[in-house]
C-alpha cells in the first residue's frame, strides 16, 4: 500500500508521497513513487504512483522513453495538462493489458491509480487523478486536493485546513501531517517522506525534501503536532455536570432510614 498527495493553490501545487512497498509481512521494500519530468522553462510534470508495483514501473519507464523520442502526444509535445492526463491514462490502461491475464491466474491484481499535475507554458498548474481505466478527475473550488493510495487517514486534516488560498509552506507542512498521520494508522505506509513545492510559473524542481524516519525536521514536526493537539483536546469546552462540585445522581434517592419504616408500615 502507498499513500501520495497533490494539492493545486493559487500560488502553485504541492505533492508527498510515502515509498513503502508491501508484497507481504517479510516483503516490505522502499521505492519512490514520485517521478519528475521536465523541458526547462517550457514544460514540468510530477507524476505519483500507487498499486501494482510492476505497472507503475512499466508506466513511468515508458513515460520517460517517450518523451526522450518526443513520441507524439506524449509529454514532449501535448499542449494541455488534461491531454497530459489522457496520455498518461492511455499508457497506464496499456500497460496494465499486457500482463493483466497472467497476473490474474495468480490472483495479482495489476492495476494502478496514478496523480499528475505540473504546469505546460501558457497555461494553468493543474493536477488530476488518474484511473485504472484511463480516465480522470480535477480538483475543485471545495477540494483543492487529490489523493491515492490509502488516503482516509490523512484526508481529515486536508479538509479542515487546505482552501485554493492556503500559502505553499503552509500546504507543505499540511501534506507531511497528512502521511504522518497515515503512517501511525497502517503500517504499509512509511518513509522515506518525499515532497515537492513548485510555485506556479517557475518550471523548476527547486523546493523538494526527502525526509528519512530519523530526519531533524520530521521528528520536530511530528512531536509538535503531537503535543498541540494534544494541548488542543485539552482545551475543548467542558461538559456542564463537570462543573459542579458535587456529583448529580439520576433516579429515585434511596435512604435506608425511610426503607427500614417502609418496611415495618407494611407489617
Amino acid at each position: 500500500m502507498t499513500y501520495c498527495v497533490a494539492i493545486k493553490l493559487d500560488d502553485g501545487l504541492v505533492f508527498a508521497s510515502d515509498s513503502r512497498t508491501n508484497a507481504g509481512v517479510d516483503q516490505v521494500s522502499t521505492y519512490s513513487k514520485m517521478h519528475t519530468f521536465e523541458t526547462e522553462g517550457e514544460r514540468l510534470f510530477v507524476v505519483l504512483t500507487a498499486g501494482n508495483l510492476a505497472t507503475t514501473q512499466a508506466v513511468v519507464n515508458r513515460l520517460k522513453r517517450e518523451m526522450e523520442e518526443g513520441v507524439e502526444g506524449s509529454f514532449a509535445d501535448v499542449t494541455h495538462m488534461s491531454e497530459a492526463a489522457e496520455y498518461l491514462g492511455r499508457v497506464n490502461r496499456e500497460e496494465q493489458e499486457k500482463h493483466s491475464e497472467a497476473l490474474s491466474k495468480s490472483g495479482i491484481v495489476a492495476e494502478a491509480t496514478l496523480i499528475i499535475g505540473g504546469q505546460i507554458q501558457g497555461e494553468e498548474p493543474e493536477i488530476f487523478r488518474v484511473y485504472p481505466q484511463g480516465n480522470y478527475i480535477t480538483t475543485s473550488t471545495h477540494t483543492p486536493f487529490l489523493q491515492i493510495g490509502e488516503s482516509k487517514y490523512g484526508k481529515p486534516i486536508l479538509d479542515r485546513i487546505i482552501t485554493p488560498a492556503t500559502p505553499l509552506g503552509d500546504a507543505a507542512r499540511c501534506a507531511l501531517v497528512s502521511i504522518d498521520s497515515t503512517i501511525r494508522s497502517n503500517l504499509t505506509v512509511g518513509p522515506p517522506i518525499e515532497v515537492f513545492v513548485y510555485e506556479g510559473g517557475s518550471y523548476a524542481f527547486e523546493h523538494y525534501l526527502c525526509l528519512d524516519a530519523d530526519n531533524d525536521y520530521l521528528h520536530a514536526l511530528t512531536h509538535a503536532w503531537d503535543d498541540n493537539i494534544k494541548k488542543a483536546f485539552i482545551d475543548l469546552p467542558r461538559f456542564d455536570w463537570e462543573a459542579t462540585k458535587g456529583r448529580k445522581k439520576r433516579g429515585t434517592l434511596f435512604h435506608a432510614r425511610a426503607s427500614k419504616q417502609a418496611s415495618k408500615t407494611s407489617r
